[in-house]
Protein backbone atom coordinates (compact mmCIF):
# COMPACT_ATOMS: atom_id res chain seq x y z
CA UNK A 1 0.00 0.00 0.00
CA UNK A 2 2.95 2.46 0.43
CA UNK A 3 4.07 2.17 -2.96
CA UNK A 4 0.57 2.89 -4.07
CA UNK A 5 0.01 5.75 -1.95
CA UNK A 6 3.78 7.34 -3.06
CA UNK A 7 2.44 6.76 -6.70
CA UNK A 8 -1.02 8.53 -5.79
CA UNK A 9 0.70 11.54 -4.48
CA UNK A 10 3.27 11.78 -7.48
CA UNK A 11 0.24 11.56 -9.57
CA UNK A 12 -1.45 14.35 -7.83
CA UNK A 13 1.26 16.88 -8.63
CA UNK A 14 1.33 15.90 -12.33
CA UNK A 15 -2.35 16.17 -12.51
CA UNK A 16 -2.61 19.46 -11.13
CA UNK A 17 0.25 20.79 -13.54
CA UNK A 18 -1.36 19.17 -16.50
CA UNK A 19 -4.84 20.43 -15.75
CA UNK A 20 -3.54 24.06 -14.57
CA UNK A 21 -1.40 24.16 -18.09
CA UNK A 22 -4.19 22.79 -20.16
CA UNK A 23 -6.68 25.01 -18.80
CA UNK A 24 -5.07 28.01 -17.22
CA UNK A 25 -7.68 27.44 -14.09
CA UNK A 26 -6.35 26.54 -10.79
CA UNK A 27 -10.34 25.55 -9.88
CA UNK A 28 -10.54 23.20 -12.74
CA UNK A 29 -6.49 22.21 -12.07
CA UNK A 30 -8.15 21.07 -8.30
CA UNK A 31 -11.34 19.44 -9.73
CA UNK A 32 -9.18 17.55 -12.03
CA UNK A 33 -6.45 17.06 -9.16
CA UNK A 34 -8.46 15.35 -7.02
CA UNK A 35 -11.03 13.04 -8.95
CA UNK A 36 -8.94 11.76 -11.62
CA UNK A 37 -5.57 10.57 -9.66
CA UNK A 38 -8.14 9.31 -6.58
CA UNK A 39 -9.66 6.87 -9.52
CA UNK A 40 -6.40 6.29 -10.84
CA UNK A 41 -5.11 5.17 -7.29
CA UNK A 42 -7.64 2.95 -6.46
CA UNK A 43 -7.78 1.53 -10.15
CA UNK A 44 -3.59 0.88 -9.99
CA UNK A 45 -4.06 -1.03 -6.43
CA UNK A 46 -6.57 -3.42 -7.40
CA UNK A 47 -4.23 -3.80 -10.97
CA UNK A 48 -1.45 -4.52 -8.85
CA UNK A 49 -3.43 -7.17 -6.69
CA UNK A 50 -4.89 -8.83 -10.07
CA UNK A 51 -1.55 -8.84 -11.63
CA UNK A 52 0.32 -10.45 -8.61
CA UNK A 53 -2.49 -12.63 -8.62
CA UNK A 54 -2.04 -13.95 -12.36
CA UNK A 55 1.79 -14.31 -11.63
CA UNK A 56 0.51 -16.87 -8.71
CA UNK A 57 -1.54 -18.73 -10.74
CA UNK A 58 1.30 -18.83 -13.51
CA UNK A 59 4.04 -20.08 -11.29
CA UNK A 60 1.48 -22.57 -9.57
CA UNK A 61 0.84 -23.93 -13.15
CA UNK A 62 4.43 -24.08 -14.01
CA UNK A 63 5.18 -26.58 -11.22
CA UNK A 64 2.34 -28.24 -11.78
CA UNK A 65 3.62 -29.12 -14.88
CA UNK A 66 7.28 -30.61 -13.70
Amino acid sequence: MAKTATFGVLHLGTSFGVGYALTGSVALAGAITFVEPAVNTVVHYFFDKLWDQRLARRASASMAST
